[in-house]
């Protein structure tokens, strides 16, 4: 009997199917070896070596293997193709006694190693033909990220407790993504908007008064006028006063073809992004959704930042391109994809459908609504990648008014190509037909003031991004990343499920800034994601990259330890006074962000929520009473609002966040909405969307 051993008992199940009775399929559940949680597990002064345990709820399952072993001829180690696959590997050899392992086991087994991209018949028995050994390279690269990452966890995080809060945790990844946050935070708060103006003529030709037109001022004696260019209402009141009496005359028209190409099949960065976009999928759910499609066989490996894709899927795609959508759908040719992302290594094709020719529709009846939405998306983004570009019919037509130059675009789509079959947005404008030199009319000209708006929050989709573009991590630790974060409450989100930094993750991520400089730096961790690639691919010995990061790492935090006081970091001093005892009354930071406390503790343990006490001040004045100034303030449910700090001798109140600017309209407070937008805070202002701002019940 062969015995072939896989990761999870699903995977099992998918490739009992296609061997016969010769072989017995069995799951080791995952990890069979782990370092202990109660302790480092490390040994620091002998090369790091690691005391991997059996985990409690892996002995079951080890002991089940050691029996099945005993009766086996042939033993098959099929986990994944990564490095977390060939560690898990590597581990049960050490843990059945078998050969190929390093194991000094006296009745060792020989054992085979296979890998397959897809879980079909066909990459199950070419995997068969060609075993391999155990890749003790992708193990070391594996078992040295492992030993990085629980020395920075279980050496930082002790330091944090005792300076901090307890509860808190520091990451080698984790910490990287929080500071991304609350730099981007930072940003949005200090960012002043800047006021810029557009001008835009409605016209229409003389001879047709049904079919107006828009077109936007983009030069001024031939030279272009910048975005920000119009910086005023000044400014655009004299262009118009300068167009008075203008005729408004074609001076140029470009026809041409525009063609748009498909986008590359996915990586686990973009699918987990594309999900976020189309389905509002976390990344969490993404992968938990994608393994299983990829377990019951549907779905290439979904931990991957390659764009290969294999000669037969390249074949099946072309076929049922042809045969389905028609000849003119297939562009004469199949499309490779070179891997653009920083240190891509880990497996070796791109996430794709592992039969082309099983549509979505055929499997909505047998996969859950979820599995369903996302082998939908896999499946268009691979057939979309393998098809014609969409074409598209472009006018641009500039018109001259005096000395200024107005342009007009059109864009029609001629044919779809790709975009059958996986939609994208675009904007269709149909001109009407136009001629050279034609005079046109001039309906009316309107000039419109804009503000420039701060960069937006990160979202599950740019923050993965943004980890991918800046090489940390790598795609088996997205996931698992934005979710520790959010758990650990170092980020939370918003309204609109954008991320924002808690209190806590501002000042854990300012302490590691300060002082632990190259956990938190970009460039630092990018430059280990690189060494752990170089040692998976033999050109590094692991022992020594750990040994370069942690000496000086180690001396840090010691020197740290005797440096910094716990009150210099969590600790505000207030001029308040402790309502029970008299005692001054300071700002602390727990876990779960900052509140009052009375100094005298434990003796005295008043406490009060910050929410509930005091109100920042935004340095502006009420428009109401003019006597007061606006603050920031909570109803009794927690929600901000901003109101007068006279009330209640005055009950302004507005929901959105108001700026220190006037609308030019009605002169009313310019407001920041929650999507970063400038608006008018008069709902009847034609500069407001006319919301109606209903005023929040203070807090009592």
């Amino acid at each position: 009997m062969k015995l072939v051993i896989v990761e999870s008992p699903t995977k099992a199940k998918t490739i009992q199917q296609f061997l016969g009775k010769d072989y017995k399929i069995e799951s080791s559940f995952g990890h069979v070896r782990d370092l202990p949680k109660s302790k480092l597990g490390i040994d620091v002064e002998h090369n790091f070596a690691p005391a991997y345990i059996i985990p409690t709820k892996a002995r079951k399952t080890v002991s089940a293997l050691k029996n099945e072993v005993k009766n086996a001829n042939e033993i098959i180690l099929a986990t994944d193709e990564d490095r977390e696959g060939e560690a898990i590997s590597w581990h049960l050899a050490q843990v059945l006694d078998l050969e190929n392992s390093k194991s000094e086991a006296r009745n060792s087994k020989p054992i085979q190693r296979i890998v397959f991209h897809e879980i079909t018949k066909q990459a199950i028995e070419e995997a068969l033909k060609n075993p391999r050994d155990i890749d003790i390279r992708l193990v070391d690269a594996q078992q040295a990220r492992r030993i990085l990452d629980r020395l920075v966890g279980y050496k930082l995080s002790p330091f944090l407790w005792r300076k901090v809060a307890r509860g808190l945790s520091a990451g080698r990844v984790q910490s990287v993504a929080v500071r991304l946050v609350v730099e981007r935070e930072r940003e949005i708060r200090g960012f002043e908007p800047e006021e810029y103006w557009s001008i835009e003529a409605m016209l229409r030709k003389f001879s047709n008064d049904q079919y107006e037109f828009t077109a936007t001022l983009v030069a001024k004696d031939e030279k272009p006028i910048p975005k920000l260019g119009i910086k005023n209402e000044n400014e655009a009141k004299q262009i118009l006063k300068e167009l008075e009496g203008a005729t408004y005359q074609i001076a140029n028209i470009e026809k041409k073809e525009t063609k748009r190409n498909p986008l590359a099949p996915f990586t686990t960065s973009t699918l987990q992004q594309e999900a976020w976009q189309r389905l509002r999928f976390s990344a969490k759910q993404t992968m938990a959704t994608a393994q299983q499609l990829y377990e019951t066989g549907l779905i290439t490996y979904h931990r991957t930042d390659s764009f290969n894709l294999s000669k037969l899927s390249l074949s099946l795609a072309k076929q049922f391109i042809i045969n389905t959508l028609g000849q003119n759908y297939w562009p004469g040719f199949s499309r490779q994809f070179k891997t653009k992302s920083r240190g891509a290594q880990e497996a070796h094709e791109a996430i794709r459908p592992a039969y082309p020719d099983k549509t979505p529709e055929t499997l909505k009846n047998n996969i859950n609504p979820q599995q369903y939405k996302l082998y939908n998306l896999i499946w268009q983004r691979f057939i979309a990648s393998q098809m014609s570009p969409a074409i598209f019919d472009s006018t641009n037509v500039d018109i001259a008014a005096k000395n200024y130059t107005f342009r007009s675009s059109g864009q029609t789509l001629r044919f779809d190509g790709f975009l059958k079959v996986y939609p994208m947005r675009f904007t269709e404008t149909e001109l009407p037909p136009l001629e050279k030199d034609e005079a046109l009319e001039l309906q009316k000209i309107i000039p419109t003031q804009h503000f420039t708006e701060p960069p937006p929050r990160y979202t599950e989709a740019t923050l993965v991004k943004a980890l991918e573009k800046y090489g940390i991590g790598r795609p088996s630790t997205y996931a698992p990343t934005l979710s520790t974060i959010q758990e650990r409450n170092y980020v939370e989100k918003d309204e609109q499920k954008r991320f924002r930094p808690t209190d806590m993750g501002e000042v854990v991520s300012d302490l590691l800034v300060q002082h632990f400089k190259n956990i938190v730096d970009i460039n630092f961790t990018a430059k280990m994601e690189g060494e752990l690639d170089e040692i998976a691919e033999g050109e590094k010995e692991w022992v020594p990259v750990i040994r370069n990061f942690y000496e000086p790492f180690s001396k840090n935090l010691e020197q740290k330890y005797k440096e910094i006081s716990k009150k210099e970091i969590a600790q505000e001093v207030t001029d308040k006074l402790c309502p029970q005892c008299g005692a001054p009354v300071v700002i602390r930071l727990g876990r779960f962000g900052k509140f009052y406390a009375c100094t005298k503790f434990p003796g005295c343990k008043y406490t009060e929520s910050l929410a509930n006490s005091g109100n920042t001040s935004l340095g502006i004045s009420c428009p109401k009473c003019q006597k007061g100034e606006i603050v920031t303030k909570r109803t009794k449910r927690g929600k901000i609002f901003y109101g007068c700090n006279r009330y209640p001798e005055c009950d302004f109140a507005l929901w959105d966040k108001p700026i220190n600017k006037t609308c030019t309209e009605c002169g009313s407070l310019l407001v920041e909405t929650k999507r970063k937008q400038i608006k008018c805070s008069n709902p009847a202002c034609k500069n407001s969307k006319a919301e109606s701002l209903q005023k929040p019940e203070p807090a009592v």
